[in-house]
């Protein structure tokens, strides 16, 4: 994005890889010049300070950072984030595995917010970046004196973005948030679980924070391009819940329009049939996803050799087999139940008719598909050794991104961050350490 504000030298951790080297190559006399891999990546020389805590926006400063973002993760002196310490300890006092895998790519810089000085030196480092990212309560940063007024005063091109679990506006603003909490108030635990039973939690995974955050570089890049056209930034509000609720296809159009509730239907779904998970014989699972007649004729006829299930007296018609779906799901049931799970897929497979495994993390790193596509990317780190983490995503074909270092140590670059950016001296950094504002 066009920044007209001088920028210091990339630093080391950007060095290409081997697959994103620079040209080598002088351009032939004859013939057409061969493609080359650029070795910059689409956000290179975008600065991103990240404030927040544990994932819910952070990690849309992840994915920045692995398209070539500088990210400079900014925590208190004394404790830092305190997603370092959730998930699976390792052998590093300040690094779960959680904290190596979804902090990667950032540099650590201490700072104490809550004292004035802190907050001066934090809005110096801000004027010198394009994005802030922040997910404290509504009013928290403008009561340590560095809320948005402000920030956009001394960086007029600034983008913030703004993530709570209910927004910055609205009754509900000051009540903290959580992606179990957004999970329910956006309305997807309401229908997660079986029929006339307690709702169930959507996943142990934060999938709110993870939602949220992938909504956030998406207002993220259309602010940065928005700067680019007139050179003026402005902050995106996001609550958590929002993001839940906008995956949630017709329901809120159907409730509108119909007054109709969807309720929870367990595997399946009330509008299919057969729709949903089933047991094999080995005590595997796959899934089945018959959306319309033609893909149940495969699955009847091809695969399970009954034509007669097709046919449009029986269950041929969608219609028929909505009608009769306990019926219908308990013949897919036992045909699956009689077989292996290698058996049901190859079967299905061959006769073209829609089905997955439910794979476990051990079904994952077996399968050569997440392999081929890169999807478990090893990383060594110095302290807790080989790291399997997942791999970036999107895939850009000329720029792909890349992850160069995992969660980082606290403070591992306040130094080398303030030095540069701010041109402090190292007498001056070494009385900010002693007085415990970095």
């Amino acid at each position: 994005m066009t920044d007209t504000r001088e920028k210091p030298k990339a630093p080391d951790q950007r060095t290409a890889s081997a697959s994103e080297k620079p040209e080598q190559e002088q351009k032939k006399e004859a013939g057409p010049e061969p493609q080359k891999t650029p070795s910059t990546l689409p956000l290179e020389g975008v600065r991103v300070v990240d404030v927040g805590t544990f994932l819910a926006g952070p990690y849309a400063a992840t994915i920045m950072a692995e398209f070539g973002a500088d990210v400079y993760k900014v925590e208190h002196p004394l404790a830092g984030d305190p997603f370092r310490r959730l998930g699976t300890l390792t052998n590093r006092p300040d690094a779960t595995l959680a904290w190596l895998s979804e902090a990667r790519n950032r540099k650590s810089v201490t700072i104490n917010l809550r004292v004035p000085k802190g907050a001066e030196l934090f809005r110096k480092l801000v004027a010198k970046c394009d994005v802030l990212v922040e997910n404290f309560r509504p009013g928290t940063l403008e009561s340590w004196g560095v809320g948005w007024d402000i920030l956009h005063k001394d960086n007029p091109g600034l983008v913030m973005l703004r993530v709570t679990g209910y927004g910055q506006t609205g009754p509900y603003r000051n009540r903290r948030g959580f992606a179990h909490l957004a999970h329910a108030f956006g309305g997807l635990a309401y229908l997660s679980g079986f029929p006339g039973q307690t709702p169930v939690v959507p996943g142990p995974n934060p999938l709110g924070d993870y939602m949220v955050s992938l909504y956030g570089v998406i207002g993220v890049m259309l602010a940065l391009r928005y700067r680019e056209q007139t050179g003026r930034g402005q902050y995106i509000d996001i609550g958590s819940y929002e993001a839940v609720f906008r995956q949630l296809d017709e329901i809120a159009t159907a409730y509108g329009l119909y007054g109709k509730i969807r309720e929870r239907e367990g595997s399946g779904t009330v509008i299919a049939c057969p729709h949903g998970h089933f047991r094999t014989k080995d005590n595997k699972w796959v899934a089945i996803a018959c959306t319309n007649d033609k893909m149940f004729a495969r699955l009847a006829v091809d695969a399970m050799k009954r034509p007669e299930l097709a046919a449009e007296g029986t269950y041929g018609r969608k219609e028929k087999r909505l009608a009769a779906r306990e019926e219908v799901d308990r013949i897919v049931t036992e045909w699956v139940g009689a077989l292996t799970r290698e058996e049901v897929m190859a079967k299905c497979l061959e006769a073209e008719v829609p089905i997955g495994p439910l794979n476990s993390v051990a079904d994952i790193f077996a399968d050569p598909h997440f392999k081929a596509r890169g999807n478990l990317v090893t990383v060594n780190d110095p302290d807790v050794g080989e790291v399997v983490v997942p791999g970036v995503f999107p895939t850009l074909s000329a720029t792909p991104g890349r992850v160069t270092n995992l969660g980082p140590a606290l403070g591992n670059a306040t130094d080398q961050v303030l030095g540069e950016l701010l041109q402090l001296s190292a007498t001056e950094l070494g009385q900010l350490r002693k007085n415990r504002i970095i």
